[in-house]
């Protein structure tokens, strides 16, 4: 690995917290990614929720990737606006959500939308909608293999409710959608549960086949299952973490070999005592749900450890020999890069010079962008 890949000219620095984006590595993630699927792009609908970023929708499309998936109406409006052609929402639109996406599916009509649901009444209330708005909804069933978060379990009778879906006037039944996120360990058992009820629904698949005139899709995975649903066929995969990778997945996901490409500077503020030193990277900015030895991890220096956190300030013991003063720069990897995106308006990009080159807007941070 390049020594110090991570450190910035000094000269290019604006002020402190800020999150780093390294544009050769981020080139390097989504080569990688189609280097495992053996080049073949048609296979890939990665997820946009780690990112939300215009700019690296426009760098999808330049490696010919035209199918995101996302979990928001913001982040799929900004898909569109990108003229991403191939948009699904994996978060069923209940309510109001509802006519939101109708509104969206009608105000851009050069992509094409889909979006999931796991039960006959929400199905049958989107159509209902689709219906008074004279619109064709495109839908997938999510099915619950275990996460127990959303979708319709995979040990009932999903044939039955997909047959139902299918009867709906002004809804076009895609194919099905799983996420298996609960899956753990190592490559070799989440490859191994993975199988298990991928080869049940596999088989089952065929029943609905038979229905249709039009091949259905199976949009499965996330991050972890991804080596498992890379190698099947007819089965689009939806990583997303892969474009700035983090420290979770770094370690628990060794055998994907992304490189991480989202740091966050921050600056030395105060020195309390001989052996801490205080910086600017609080709560507000860096993804903070797991314990305080699970949020970031330092690059300058392995003795370097995080002991307490509060919202503008992250207390750091000195448990080696280099000695650090007010005014140093700090650079770190987040343990979970999604929610740490989510924090920033703007990402700061580093050429291969080290220099900040360039700021990218994290325009679907927001909840709403025009819909």
């Amino acid at each position: 690995m390049e020594e110090n890949w991570w450190k910035i000219n000094s000269e290019t620095l604006i002020d402190t917290p800020f999150l780093a984006v390294y544009e050769d590595r981020l080139q390097h993630n989504i080569e990688h990614l189609i280097a495992t699927v053996k080049g073949d792009v048609q296979k890939l609908r990665p997820h946009i929720k780690t990112h939300k970023t215009g700019e690296i929708l426009d760098l999808f499309k330049v490696y010919g990737i035209n199918k995101v998936k996302c979990a928001t109406i913001a982040e799929a409006e900004l898909c569109a606006i990108h003229q991403i052609s191939d948009i699904l929402l994996a978060y069923q639109p209940v309510g109001l959500r509802g006519e939101r996406w109708i509104s969206l599916v009608q105000k851009y009509p050069l992509s094409e939308f889909s979006t999931i649901v796991d039960n006959i009444e929400s199905a049958k209330e989107l159509n209902e909608s689709a219906k008074k708005q004279q619109v064709q909804l495109t839908v997938y069933l999510d099915l619950n293999t275990g996460m127990n978060r959303t979708g319709f379990s995979v040990s009932e009778d999903w044939i039955a409710l997909a047959a139902e879906i299918m009867q709906l006037e002004n809804i076009h039944f895609a194919g099905i959608h799983i996420y298996d996120g609960h899956l753990k360990g190592s490559v070799e058992q989440r490859k191994l549960d993975a199988s298990h009820s991928f080869s049940i629904i596999n088989q089952k698949i065929e029943t609905l086949q038979q229905q249709v005139n039009y091949e259905l899709k199976i949009v499965a995975g996330g991050s972890n299952t991804f080596p498992f649903y890379s190698e099947q066929e007819n089965v689009e995969c939806s990583p997303g973490t892969f474009v700035f990778w983090d420290i979770n997945y770094s370690l628990n996901l060794p055998e994907q070999h992304f490189k991480p490409a989202a740091v966050l500077v921050g600056t030395i503020i105060s020195t309390p005592s001989s052996s801490t030193f205080c910086i600017d990277i609080g709560y507000k900015a860096v993804a903070s749900e797991n314990p305080i030895d699970k949020r970031l991890v330092i690059l300058n220096d392995e003795n370097l450890v995080p002991t307490a956190h509060s919202e503008e300030h992250l207390i750091i013991e000195n448990r080696g020999k280099n000695e650090y003063k007010i005014g140093d720069i700090i650079y770190a990897i987040p343990y979970h890069v999604c929610p740490t995106c989510a924090l920033y308006e703007t990402v700061q990009i580093v050429n291969a010079a080290h220099q900040i080159c360039d700021q990218w807007v994290v325009e679907a941070r927001n909840r709403k962008i025009s819909i």
